[in-house]
C-alpha cells in the first residue's frame, strides 16, 4: 500500500513586510509558480507515494493563480484566527491536514511543506529533506537548513539590560571548536502525521528533529522589497551555473 503525503503550500493575504509578496513575479513568473513547479518534479520522482496537494490561503487572488495552471491543487480557506502574524504555522500544517483527512476519509503518513518565498530550490533538495525523515523512524520532522554564518557559541550576543552578553555562554576560543550551528530558512518542512496530530504546544522542538543543508545563497528572508529584488540577482547567477536549479523553473508551466 502507498504511503500517503500532503504537501502544502501556504500564503496570507497581504504582508506586513512587503505588500502581497505571494502574488509578485519572480525572474518574470509568478513567485508560488516556482513552489509549485518544485511540488510537481517531486510527485513525479516519487509515483510510489499517494500524494495531495494543498494550497492553504486566505487570498482569493493568490487562489486563482494557483489553480488557473495547477487546477488539481486543493484549496482550502485559511480561516481568520490563523491569519494573524502571531499563530505558529504549524497551527495551520495541522488545521490543513486535519481538515484534508476528514474531507476524504483517510489519514496521511506524512506531511512535507514547501514555502512560497523561497524559489531556488532543487528537486534534490524536496527529496533530500522528505528521505531524510524517512530512512529515521526516531524522527518526527527535518527542516531545511543552512550552516550559520554567525555561531552563537562564539559571535552572537544578546541585551542584557545596560549591557551584552554571550548568546550561549562556553569557553571556546574558536570558532573551529564550537559546535555546528544551523540558521533554519523554512523552505522545506517535512513532518510525520502522528508528530502533528499530537503536537498541542505549536512548538517544532516538542518533536525529535533534524536538519537537511541546502546552499547558502539560495534562500533569503523577503521582508522589504530590496529583498525582493536582491533575490532576483541572485537566481540570474544561480540558474546560469547551477542547472538543478534552472530545471525547477523550466518545469513552470506555461
Amino acid at each position: 500500500m502507498k504511503k500517503r503525503v500532503i504537501i502544502t503550500i501556504c500564503g496570507r493575504a497581504g504582508s506586513k513586510g512587503l505588500e502581497n509578496k505571494n502574488l509578485l513575479d519572480f525572474c518574470g513568473r509568478p513567485l508560488v509558480y516556482y513552489t509549485l513547479s518544485a511540488a510537481e518534479l517531486f510527485t513525479k520522482a516519487r509515483p510510489d507515494l499517494e500524494i495531495d496537494l494543498v494550497l492553504n490561503t486566505d487570498s482569493p487572488h493568490l487562489k486563482e493563480l494557483v489553480l488557473a495552471k495547477y487546477p488539481e491543487a486543493i484549496a482550502l480557506h485559511r480561516p481568520p484566527k490563523l491569519a494573524g502574524d502571531d499563530v505558529a504555522k504549524l497551527r495551520v500544517f495541522q488545521q490543513s491536514v486535519r481538515e484534508m483527512e476528514e474531507r476524504h476519509g483517510k489519514l496521511y503518513d506524512y506531511h512535507l511543506d514547501l514555502d512560497i518565498t523561497s524559489p531556488l530550490r532543487r528537486l534534490e533538495d524536496v527529496q533530500g529533506c522528505f528521505e531524510a525523515l524517512e530512512a529515521r523512524e526516531d524522527l518526527d520532522l527535518v527542516m531545511s537548513a543552512v550552516e550559520s554564518r554567525r555561531n552563537p557559541f562564539m559571535n552572537v550576543a544578546v541585551r542584557r539590560y545596560d549591557h551584552v552578553e554571550p548568546a550561549v555562554p562556553s569557553h571556546f576560543v574558536a570558532r573551529q571548536q564550537a559546535p555546528a550551528c544551523y540558521d533554519l530558512n523554512a523552505s522545506i518542512y517535512a513532518f510525520r502525521r502522528d508528530f502533528l496530530a499530537r503536537n498541542t504546544s505549536g512548538m517544532l522542538w516538542d518533536g525529535k528533529c533534524d536538519v537537511f543543508e541546502m546552499l547558502d545563497t539560495a534562500v533569503l528572508d523577503i521582508d522589504s522589497r530590496e529583498d525582493f529584488e536582491l533575490m532576483e540577482l541572485i537566481a540570474w547567477h544561480i540558474y546560469e551555473s547551477r542547472p538543478q536549479y534552472a530545471a525547477v523553473r523550466d518545469n513552470i508551466r506555461q
